[in-house]
């Protein structure tokens, strides 16, 4: 095997994660994420959980 090569190491979420998770249950892609992937998001579905990820955190700091 390639020394560049990672493994593949369940790393612990951090909280923009987290809240990115959340979005996805809420927009009912959470099956979906976990089936395929994030890779596996239409540009239109992504950028809905961006989206509503920055309106939360935009609230958050006022």
């Amino acid at each position: 095997m390639s020394a560049l090569k990672q493994s593949k190491k369940a790393k612990r979420p951090n909280p923009r994660d987290l809240l990115k998770l959340e979005i996805a249950d809420e927009l009912g892609l959470l099956a979906k994420i976990k089936q395929v992937g994030w890779a596996g998001l239409s540009a239109q579905e992504a950028g809905a959980i961006g989206g509503m990820m920055s309106h939360r955190l935009r609230q958050k700091r006022k």
